[in-house]
């Protein structure tokens, strides 16, 4: 007897429609015989032990027969444990062990433990709407993956904690309906809800200039590098900028939430990342773990960090062809991974904050310690951060050591809270501005070349100081654009809506500091 149940396959961060197709022969044999066909990895293969047991240790018997379950479309690569519920049920139904015998409007997913438990798996929300695509308004998935699934709007999720569960809801729809009710999440109200951040800026005793650096940086999400010697803030300071960027919007908050949920670092207890991203990988950071990669490509640090921050400590420590690998995503704001199998794409729009010392010993250029470095020396430590590298980053600022009067100064500096009302006016002009667009375009910073013409506009004064500018320091093309964004970004923190000469000077002047290390 043919049975047909409905599971789904994650490929990046998008899903896939499964047809679980099981058919026994009716005919007993003296050992199981139970076959998985199409492309099942060795996850899917092992699930017939899985899946056995279960069935068993759930209370039902079944003889042992020929068993086959195809997994629909062939061509497509299973992997996973989500498959092991789907073949139960589709067991369970093909020995009659079922009322409902249509599940077209049933998706279910999740692994079996051997007493017939649901454990979670990952992607779960890529699932939930590849299902509302498809029309199948039910999903079945193991508890833990429920808040997850139920962020999508347009199906009703049940969160079910074992085999028997998910028989006796799928008797009672084929006895007149569910009893049990769906679970809802309100996604508004999470979003909405205030943010917490434990670092605030109130803590940090001088570094005036840094500070305003960041707050031009978090207003348009531009990139910004810190250069300073040890000890000075750099680190201090950019734990801190998260509490100041913008709160996420719902299809910012959707699109990260899939990331982390198919990379299984998503809080099951929310079920939606409602605060920007913050992730700080170590300097020993691979190239597959920074980009993402692997047999089955999975997003990297890039792709989590994606609508949010991402930190690179002592930035010549990492690896050259490591922070090579960060040029494209810089540009594009995208990341394809390309294997024999397949080739995928992750987002991976992102800000990035990178800090780093001067020289290897940290103290050139420092008035209170003598450097010990070579220019040699010197030259090679900064060289491991390239050129075209340096060029995607839009600010660059010195970190000067703090002065004992300001580190002792009885006066509280302003704190997190107020440099965040300023950004946060300062992004509601541009999402103003770009809210007629074609592009999702959400800050300054991903502006293209075609709105940097419409919104960038300069008098001839501002002209002059550009080109003087391009001039003298030999900046690129990329180099004009990205001054172009920073100089919005900072008439928009003061509320004018035309670029004038002291706006453009204060973003050239955040392009200045890296003639001083790498010419």
């Amino acid at each position: 007897m043919l049975f047909k149940a409905f599971s789904a396959a994650v490929y990046g961060i998008e899903a896939n429609i499964i047809d679980v197709e099981v058919d026994f022969s009716g005919i007993k044999t003296t050992e199981d015989r139970f076959h998985t066909v199409g492309l099942p990895d060795a996850a899917v293969r092992e699930s017939r032990d899985r899946v056995r047991a279960a069935i068993k240790n759930s209370g039902f018997d079944i003889p042992p027969t020929h068993i086959t379950i195809n997994l629909a479309p062939a061509d497509l690569k299973k992997e996973g444990s989500g498959f092991d519920l789907p073949m139960a049920i589709g067991i369970l139904g093909a020995y009659g062990s079922l009322h409902l015998r249509d599940l077209s409007n049933f998706l279910l997913v999740g692994e079996l433990g051997l007493d017939g438990s649901l454990r979670p798996v990952q992607g779960m929300l890529p699932i939930a709407v590849a299902a509302r695509e498809r029309g199948i308004r039910n999903l079945l998935i193991p508890a833990a993956n429920a808040r997850e699934a139920a962020v999508v709007e347009g199906v009703d999720v049940y969160g079910v904690q074992s085999l028997l569960q998910v028989r006796d809801l799928l008797n009672a729809a084929g006895n007149g309906g569910i009893a049990a009710k769906p679970i809802r999440v309100g996604t508004r109200e999470l979003l909405g809800a205030a943010e917490q951040y434990s670092f605030d800026f109130r803590d940090v005793r001088g570094q005036h200039t840094a500070k305003r650096a960041l707050e031009v940086a978090a207003a348009g999400g531009h990139n910004i590098l810190m250069i300073g010697p040890p000890g000075s803030g750099k680190t201090m300071l950019a734990k801190r900028l998260p509490g100041i960027l913008a709160p996420l919007s719902f299809d910012e908050a959707l699109e990260t939430t899939k990331i982390h949920s198919v990379a299984g670092v998503l809080n099951a207890e929310t079920g939606l990342v409602t605060q920007r991203p913050f992730r700080s990988p170590h300097h020993t950071v691979s190239d597959a773990g920074l980009i993402g990669g692997g047999a089955v490509p999975r997003p990297g640090e890039v792709s989590l960090a994606h609508n949010g921050l991402l930190f690179l400590d002592e930035l010549p420590e990492f690896p050259r062809n490591v922070l090579e690998v960060l040029r494209q995503p810089l540009e594009d704001g995208q990341v394809t991974i390309a294997r024999a199998a397949m080739s995928l794409s992750f987002p991976a729009r992102f800000m990035l904050a990178a800090a780093m010392n001067p020289c290897p010993c940290g103290y050139f250029n420092d008035k209170s310690r003598q450097c010990m470095c070579t220019p040699p020396m010197i030259q090679r430590y900064v060289a491991k951060v390239s050129g075209p590298l340096l060029d995607r980053i839009d600010i660059h600022i010195e970190v000067p050591a703090v002065q004992y009067k300001e580190l002792r100064g009885g006066t509280a500096a302003e704190g997190s809270a107020q440099i965040r009302e300023r950004v946060l006016a300062a992004r509601e002009r541009q999402a103003d501005r770009f809210a007629t667009g074609k592009d999702r375009v959400f800050a300054n910073a991903q502006m293209s070349t075609r709105q940097i013409r419409t919104y960038c506009e300069l008098s001839s004064d501002a002209e002059h100081l550009l080109e003087r500018a391009m001039q003298q320091q030999g900046l690129s093309a990329r180099a004009h654009d990205r001054i172009l964004k920073v100089a919005r970004t900072i008439a928009d923190l003061e509320g004018e809506a035309d670029i004038a000469v002291k706006h453009l000077a204060e973003a050239i002047q955040y392009r200045t500091l890296d003639r001083s290390y790498w010419s």
